[in-house]
């Protein structure tokens, strides 16, 4: 969801708060656990509490043609987002994209402090992605994040948008686009 229809919202956290160690993201850091252990960590530090983290999340809209490219793509195919942000986080963009489903994490939240998470599962893309395979679905995936490489891999078909030169760098097997339009073309194209 994330850097492919919605802004980073932690780096729009980092950018509000004036915290620049927020601006970290799956794009920088492989391991996930790693990652959102340091956030818990500057949150505490810094005070951080979740009503403040929701109400930059409230300003924030999707990228643009993002809404745009989820209505077309949902009138040719079932869409799943399969996020690594997390539900308290995730409904004011979700309402902007109107509603599609997503599939993402949860905050433990004590008092209006984040003291913790709880992933659905451990590898939960890449696992969505091979159930489905496992119900005979044709999966085309896209993303464009260290976090998003084993969906990528797992799916039948994988693409990058957005992604950094880093990823883009590692993973070159897959075709990259640096806009919605152009990701739509692939996946029309690998639907067909």
């Amino acid at each position: 969801m994330e850097g492919v229809l919605t802004p980073e919202i932690w780096i729009a956290v980092a950018e509000k708060t004036g915290i620049p160690e927020l601006r970290r993201t799956t794009r920088d850091e492989p391991d996930y656990d790693k990652l959102m252990r340091g956030r818990l960590t500057l949150l505490e530090k810094h005070q951080l509490k979740l009503s403040g983290i929701q109400s930059v999340i409230g300003s924030l809209k999707p990228l643009d043609g993002a809404r745009g490219f989820l209505d077309e793509l949902r009138s040719l195919t079932q869409v799943l987002i399969l996020s690594d942000t997390f539900e308290q986080f995730a409904v004011p963009l979700i309402r902007q994209l109107n509603w599609p489903t997503l599939l993402c994490h949860k905050l433990v939240v004590e008092n209006d402090r984040i003291v913790d998470y709880k992933l659905r599962i451990a590898d939960q893309k890449r696992k969505t992605v091979a159930a489905l395979k496992q119900l005979n679905y044709n999966v085309i995936s896209a993303g464009d994040s260290y976090n998003d490489t084993g969906m990528l891999l797992e799916a039948n078909t994988g693409f990058l948008i957005h992604a950094p030169d880093n990823v883009k760098k590692e993973f070159p097997q897959f075709k990259a686009v640096e806009n919605h339009r152009d990701l739509l073309k692939l996946i029309k194209a690998a639907i067909a």
